[in-house]
């Protein structure tokens, strides 16, 4: 209530400072004075004087004409009221009244009172010294009138009646000072609420987060761009309309976070679920807010915050899985050191047992069998201790694009990689230099193209991209200030199963028969050890290894 008496209080002050209105006013009241006192010298012509009946007349046919060219200037060809039109129209208003003063008896005239409103229009439209100067134009014609037309002299009343004009004057001007001053600052806040709130709407406009709000009856009261854009919805021809059982029924979470916030009061409340848009679920955290307005001219409204945490509950996972694996790569390199010794022992004696004379076909025969097994599992175990090692041993300037085609056309020519797969890579032909280990980025990228031509249906292409990428186009979450490399490989094949995606880089995690299960864990650990990220999207139309590397000045330092 406070606020709308406020508002309709600077209403009013504009209104009354707009020039515009004011003039209409002034013609309006300029012609109906004009067209009175005519009527009035027309009814008692026989008996009037002849030299005021005249004035009368002329007075009514100026005012006529000044009154209709005035309206078509500033009513029919839109044109300002400049100053010097201002001045033009308070003149011949000090005039009109002049006239009807000077027709209805001069001193003793009732209507030198209309001195006073034309001084008070003045001071409104006019600077404080435009003002005074037609307050003091006013007073000669009156005296003017009094003394030199009407013969009369300069009286105690007279002078009263001059204090009065000027007195009204400095008033009026120091009030319609103040109304201005409390008009410019009301239109200096709107302008910087203008301001504030383009930049509001320009902001919330190109965010990553959905925000919906919606008042206590359901209705959609504002909606940005990628709330339709997460929800697969027109928001935003929906405006006004009951939205929260649409909301409930397609997105459950959205829905139901609204709803919660507006019946059970819940101020301010945070959690997480899934959307579906497209056939694909997808997570988002939800930050709830409620504001109760005054439950009388503002009305209860509820406001959800939502974004795709998607990026975030990956890199989560992937941090979670490098402690892991980091855990695991020392109880392996423990494990491997206390096993190869005594299997070392194992295999030699067992050797020497089976070369014996005395020793039988079936003595022999086992012997080989150990002695082949135990081999298998010293490979395993270098293995292994391979993978506890990896760590970047060198930091030198690498071409990424160079050591990425290398490692695909080295991956092209393994023994085990089916013949009639196409391998396509794409490298830009100007890269900035990353500062790494090149053989380890080599060996990771090597297992990944491999796995992906292994992969591959017959006749396909696997496609190998490398490419330089800014801070703004990286996932959400990725803390890398300065962008990023990013090295791509694609197959088409069926995709990886959710289950084996789940253990994709543990140890020992294979689908390959005769497989150790430990390449892409070395690759993860590899990419890990140069701080970047490997990340895995699959589904039936193929899988995408997207491997991301910070990019930093030369001047960093090595990395460990």
């Amino acid at each position: 209530m406070r606020a709308n008496f406020f508002e309709s209080a600077d209403d009013k002050f504009r209104a009354v400072l707009d020039p515009r209105r004011v003039v209409r006013w002034l013609y309006l009241a300029r012609f109906s004075v004009a067209t009175s006192i005519y009527i009035a010298a027309i009814q008692a012509w026989q008996t009037a004087d002849p030299e005021k009946t005249l004035v009368a007349s002329l007075c009514f046919a100026l005012t006529t004409i000044v009154v209709v060219a005035s309206s078509i200037w500033t009513e029919v060809q839109r044109k300002p009221p400049t100053i010097g039109y201002l001045y033009g129209q308070f003149v011949f208003d000090l005039m009109v009244v002049t006239s009807v003063v000077h027709v209805t008896g001069g001193a003793a005239s009732g209507f030198a009172a209309l001195y006073i409103l034309v001084n008070a229009a003045a001071a409104i439209l006019l600077p404080t010294r435009g003002a005074l100067l037609v307050a003091g134009l006013g007073s000669t014609f009156y005296v003017a009138d009094v003394i030199v037309v009407g013969a009369g002299q300069l009286s105690v009343p007279l002078m009263l009646q001059l204090a009065v004009f000027v007195t009204v004057a400095f008033g009026s001007s120091a009030i319609a000072a103040r109304l201005r001053e409390r008009g410019q600052g009301t239109e200096r806040l709107e302008a910087e609420l203008a301001s504030v709130r383009l930049r509001a709407a320009d902001i919330l406009a190109n965010i990553r987060s959905g925000i919906i709000t919606v008042d206590e009856f359901g209705a959609l009261q504002y909606a940005n761009p990628m709330a339709s854009e997460l929800l697969g919805l027109p928001l935003d021809t929906a405006i006004g309309r009951m939205v929260i059982g649409d909301l409930s029924r397609i997105a459950p979470v959205i829905g139901n976070a609204l709803d919660r916030a507006l019946h059970q009061e819940v101020h301010s409340s945070r959690s997480e679920g899934f959307l579906t848009h497209d056939g694909r679920a997808f997570p988002v955290g939800l930050t709830t807010t409620s504001d109760d307005g005054d439950r009388r001219h503002v009305p209860r409204t509820a406001t959800v915050i939502f974004q795709d945490i998607s990026d975030q509950k990956r890199l989560e996972s992937l941090n979670l899985r490098a402690q892991r694996l980091e855990a695991v790569a020392e109880l392996s390199a423990s494990l491997a050191h206390e096993i190869k010794n005594p299997l070392a022992s194992i295999r030699s004696a067992v050797e020497q047992m089976s070369r014996r004379p005395a020793a039988n076909d079936d003595e022999r025969t086992l012997g080989n069998l150990i002695v082949r097994e135990s081999d298998r599992l010293s490979r395993l175990l270098t293995e292994f201790l391979d993978f506890a090692r990896v760590r970047v041993t060198k930091v030198e300037p690498v071409d990424l694009g160079q050591m990425a085609k290398a490692a695909a056309a080295l991956a092209l020519a393994h023994p085990k990689n089916a013949t009639d797969v196409r391998l396509d890579v794409e490298v830009p032909g100007i890269l900035p230099q990353f500062d790494g280990d090149e053989d380890l980025l080599h060996r990771a990228v090597f297992n990944l193209v491999l796995n992906a031509l292994q992969a591959a249906p017959d006749s396909s292409t696997v496609r190998v991209s490398v490419r330089a990428v800014e801070q703004d186009r990286l996932p959400s979450g990725v803390p890398f200030e300065n962008g990023a490399f990013e090295i791509v490989v694609a197959d088409t094949g069926p995709g990886i199963h959710p289950d084996v995606r789940e253990r994709l880089f543990e140890p020992f995690s294979t689908t390959k028969p005769g497989g150790t299960g430990l390449g892409l864990a070395v690759t993860y650990r590899a990419i890990e050890a140069h701080r970047g990220y490997i990340l895995v999207d699959s589904d039936e139309q193929g899988t995408r290894f997207s491997v991301l590397l910070p990019r930093t000045p030369r001047s960093s330092g090595g990395l460990t």
